[in-house]
């Protein structure tokens, strides 16, 4: 198996996380501004795991592998936070081609569901790959990646 364990080429059910400070949008695209450094990932039942990626890395990665999100670009919801209680509706997209630059990452999305506001406060993109069995470069690069996050001093 090119020294992959079994783990690393099991069916993973997850969910990708990133979180900003705000969001902009225009026709086709949506930008999260304020960027958290890192992408949190998190696996139900039976692996119950939680990893950190860098958000440089995950988007490093949008095209690793057979079953990449740039081959089968996932759904996704963007969630807004607004202190106020003008919370926007929620809005269902499809990701296609992440561009990162500092803390502003860009998607081309397709709204599902929803509307995207031009502008935004605080907001969560909850990024679905539910049922999604991962190519072994995707899984290993994001062990790998939690390995030298968990390996750093606090």
């Amino acid at each position: 198996m090119n020294g992959l364990s079994e783990r690393a080429l099991e069916r993973i059910d997850a969910l990708f996380v990133q979180s900003a400070m705000s969001s902009s949008s225009d026709e086709g695209t949506v930008t999260l501004h304020g960027l958290t450094d890192s992408t949190v990932y998190f696996a139900d039942r039976p692996r119950r795991e939680v990893w950190h990626i860098s958000s440089r890395r995950f988007v490093a990665l949008w095209g690793a592998g057979e079953n990449s999100f740039s081959v089968d670009p996932p759904n996704a919801v963007l969630s807004f936070l607004d202190e106020e209680g003008d919370d926007p509706e929620d809005a269902v997209v499809v990701l296609r081609e992440p561009h990162l630059e500092g803390h502003e990452l860009t998607y081309i999305v397709e709204v599902l569901e929803g509307e995207l506001p031009e502008r935004s406060g605080p907001c969560a993109l909850f990024i679905d790959a539910f049922g999604r069995t991962f190519s072994p470069v995707s899984v290993t690069a994001i062990q790998d990646e939690t390995r030298r996050t968990s390996s750093r001093p606090s």
